[in-house]
């Protein structure tokens, strides 16, 4: 079987005091055999791709998460995301929830990274919270679909996921879908055609059940994965190879292991 954690910041892992080669000793264990580090800071930036540097099935995305306040050019994301481990631009995005008051900087700073991801030919990784509708708008308006991307960590309804999908984007789950009240993003994980599908675990956030409340890892993928396969009643093997396949489909520049 072979598993991806689309989605996770081993750089904060490590920052926390973990031992950075357990975690992916326990997550080879548990069949996750690629992770994608992103970024959330250009200061973060030089830590994320060192560790993806130094092992070949680990890529790093380049981004500036919605809620930092921090100055990007077009400029920097094209120079710094021309780096061939660098796979994908964000994650970016729009975050009505953390900031508040104009927020024009951060739907700027968004259209940036989608120029640059549009540039460089290396699909987006967004972010949205409570900003569903300008968050849809600005992809189309800056066609956001010619470079493709995810809409990580999904906890919208399925009305906003069908319009990501309307945009040939994926969308990707984090061990959230397995909370029992999650109820309305259960829903899209049931629906979802499952070649759109990507899993996460947004580590060190949001462990998944059994592990809710403590600090998230890429091996605890598989719950996730295990928990959207009983959803739709297919099998783990099954979700586990459709889901990796799509992340090499995506993430294009991603070289995929032989294991």
């Amino acid at each position: 079987m072979f598993l991806v954690d689309s989605h996770c910041h081993l750089d904060m892992l490590e920052a926390n005091g973990n031992d950075l080669s357990q975690i992916l000793l326990r997550a080879k264990e548990q069949d996750v055999k690629y992770l994608l580090n992103v970024c959330v800071s250009l200061a973060d930036f030089p830590r994320v791709l060192t560790i993806a540097e130094k092992h070949d099935f680990i890529s790093a995305s380049l981004g500036v998460h919605p809620n930092e306040q921090e100055n990007v050019s077009y400029e920097t994301l094209i120079d710094l995301g021309k780096h061939p481990k660098v796979i994908a631009i964000g994650e970016t995005g729009l975050d009505y929830f953390r900031s508040t008051g104009n927020l024009t900087w951060q739907r700027d700073r968004f259209r940036e990274h989608i120029h640059a991801a549009i540039t460089l030919q290396k699909p987006l990784i967004v972010h949205t919270r409570e900003a569903q509708a300008d968050t849809i708008q600005i992809l189309k308006e800056e066609q956001a679909q010619t470079a493709g991307g995810v809409m990580h960590c999904f906890t919208e309804n399925w009305e906003v996921a069908k319009k990501a999908l309307d945009l040939g984007f994926y969308i990707s789950f984090s061990g959230i879908v397995t909370f029992k009240n999650a109820t309305t993003i259960q829903e899209v994980a049931s629906k979802l055609p499952l070649e759109s599908m990507l899993i996460e675990t947004d580590s060190p956030y949001l462990a998944p059940i059994p592990h809710r409340g403590k600090p998230n890892e890429p091996a605890y993928v598989k719950h996730t994965a295990e928990f959207i396969a009983a959803l739709r009643g297919i099998s783990l093997a099954e979700l586990a190879e459709k889901t990796t396949d799509n992340f090499f489909t995506l993430f294009k520049k991603a070289a995929r292991p032989h294991v």
